[in-house]
């Protein structure tokens, strides 16, 4: 259609952004908007405050990070910042640090990321040394403030990402101090992947006429994938190439494609599977049209196994033998995947899909199976012994199909004379031997850490009333659990049955009711310094000098690290073990 042929010519360039950010997303291998950003990008310029929904995955950060970068000042600036950027994780804080980084090198851009287990005073020095944005989650950017060493004078814009999820790990009254303490002239962006009646309401305090975005989700047709079995494995980022390794060895697959977001994605995934032993080849927007065929020539003729491209570059190929595709990041939109998988399975064949996801991607997914009405099954990543018993498969199919097709007569001589010196069942083994190594041999593996995938479940609420704005100097009053239920309750009263007994560790901490303390401060001092998240945390009971929080009894050591390395309530607390 007319719209989507637009979309789909689109450029950076067409969205109004300055040279050195095209340069540098050129050198980055983007090659051309996702919805979001086409539709983002142009309002953020014009300075318009923004409620955006929008998944993980779909390509928010450079919604409002090219935006942010674009409005910076040539030559030398102040050394106060003029954005501010809130997350929900630590984890996310240092992903969009990462990325702002990359985007505004050749602008020079001064990029801090705040975060909890980092020690403060190395922020604190960066912060001195002048900054342009600063990328913070709530609970380290209420403690700078507090402290007079985030100034938010001249503030110009905020972005609040993934708000939902930080409404959900209880920073509710966080985001409302912080907002009020930035300058009324300031843009407000405010994205989250749902948009239910708390993220409205924060909108509408916070956020003046702003444009509305939701990215138009495509129905899939029934029968759209056929005969696809599709799977997904939650793995971290650093892990992946490693994860995806061990999979296309476990699958084998005769022809695939493994799709990547970006350019220097391809390029880089191509290496690291070349050096696997894969047949891979790198097709991409960056390649003369010459070496792309060159590069569908060898795929068509079998002799690359693998095909490593972005979308743009995949378009309107067919591959006849090909039998797998492999997501390498999570599709940005439920069409884009049904579009990719669509490429297996067809004329009653069977394929396989396979999608890598970060941690905090499990939204998206979920997304897809619910647009799509397709089942997605998470696994696990294949083990080490998992990967040796497949090679040993692979070894023995390799030596029956020797002893079946192939002409051994020439080699009668070699086993005869070795039959004077050793027993004929050693000779088999190490032939055995020297086979197996070919096909992949046992080498040294790493275990890839197990991530189960995040459960859905309640949300929480927003806990306790609006406090003041730090402009009065005082820390915001305290509430009284608000809705998020009675005191030695979970969230909404479930008694934290989200943890089964078996799994959950109850940590006592020495701060309670005489502190001030919350369960939504406890809430957020955890799922802020860890990798857990609100979800993950069970039943929490406060009385006057202490709380007790369940947790996963996987992540005691974390909890308990983590919260040495920083405060609730401004008290520096070291949990422990409830003792009985």
């Amino acid at each position: 259609m007319s719209t989507d042929d637009a979309e789909q010519t689109q450029t950076f360039a067409d969205l109004g952004l300055r040279d050195e950010l095209l340069s540098a997303l050129t050198t980055l291998g983007y090659e051309e908007p996702t919805p979001i950003q086409s539709e983002s990008i142009p309002h953020l310029i014009a300075g318009r405050d923004l409620l955006g929904q929008a998944a993980t995955g779909t390509g928010k950060t450079a919604a409002f990070a090219l935006p942010i970068l674009d409005r910076l000042q040539p030559g030398k600036r102040g050394e106060e910042p003029s954005a501010l950027i809130l997350v929900p994780t630590r984890e996310l804080a240092m992903q969009v640090s990462e990325a702002v980084h990359k985007y505004g090198k050749d602008l020079g851009a001064r990029v801090v990321p705040i975060y909890g287990g980092q020690p403060i005073s190395r922020q604190l020095q960066a912060l001195r040394r002048g900054v342009d944005v600063v990328i913070a989650t709530p609970g380290r950017a209420v403690d700078h403030i507090k402290r007079g060493t985030l100034p938010l004078d001249f503030i110009e814009i905020v972005v609040l990402d993934e708000a939902d999820e930080m409404l959900d790990m209880g920073f509710a009254e966080d985001l409302d101090a912080i907002l009020e303490a930035t300058p009324e002239s300031r843009q407000t962006v405010l994205f989250s992947a749902t948009m239910p009646s708390k993220i409205e309401k924060l909108a509408r305090r916070h956020l003046t006429d702003p444009i509305n975005i939701r990215i138009a989700r495509e129905i899939a047709e029934p029968g759209s994938a056929p005969k696809v079995r599709q799977s997904a494995y939650v793995v971290p980022r650093s892990h992946k190439p490693a994860a995806l390794g061990r999979i296309l060895d476990v699958e084998s697959p005769a022809a695939a494609i493994v799709f990547c977001r970006t350019r220097h994605e391809v390029d880089q995934l191509s290496e690291t599977l070349n050096g696997r032993g894969y047949r891979a080849e790198a097709l991409h927007g960056g390649m003369s049209q010459e070496a792309r065929d060159r590069v569908m020539g060898r795929v068509r003729a079998g002799t690359a196994e693998l095909l490593i491209a972005t979308d743009v570059a995949a378009r309107g190929l067919d591959i006849d033998q090909l039998t797998h595709v492999v997501n390498y990041d999570v599709p940005s939109a439920p069409e884009a995947y049904v579009h990719r998988i669509g490429r297996v399975g067809r004329a009653g064949r069977e394929g396989v899909a396979i999608t890598l996801a970060e941690p905090r991607e499990h939204r998206l997914v979920e997304n897809i199976q619910r647009v799509t009405g397709q089942k997605i099954a998470f696994e696990k990543v294949p083990t080490i012994a998992d990967l040796r018993n497949r090679r040993m498969e692979l070894t023995l199919a390799t030596l029956r199909e020797s002893l079946i097709d192939d002409d051994l007569d020439r080699y009668r001589t070699i086993v005869e004379t070795l039959t004077d010196e050793f027993d004929l069942v050693e000779i088999a083994l190490a032939a055995v031997k020297l086979a197996h190594e070919a096909v992949g041999g046992d080498e040294d593996e790493t275990e890839i850490p197990e991530i189960a995938p995040r459960k859905q479940s309640g949300n929480y609420e927003d806990r306790g009333k609006p406090g003041k704005s730090f402009k009065d100097g005082k820390p915001s009053k305290d509430g009284k659990g608000g809705k998020f239920g009675k005191e030695g309750k979970g969230p909404k009263g479930d008694k934290g049955e989200r943890l089964s007994k078996g799994d959950a560790v109850r940590l006592y901490f020495p701060i309670g009711r005489s502190a001030h303390v919350r369960p939504g401060d406890l809430v957020g001092a955890i799922a802020g310094e860890t990798s857990l998240s609100g979800k993950d945390i069970g039943a929490i009971e406060i009385t006057e000098n202490f709380s007790l929080v369940e947790v996963p009894g996987k992540s005691v050591e974390e909890v308990i690290g983590a919260m040495k390395r920083t405060t609730i309530k401004g008290l520096k607390i070291t949990p422990r073990r409830e003792r009985f």
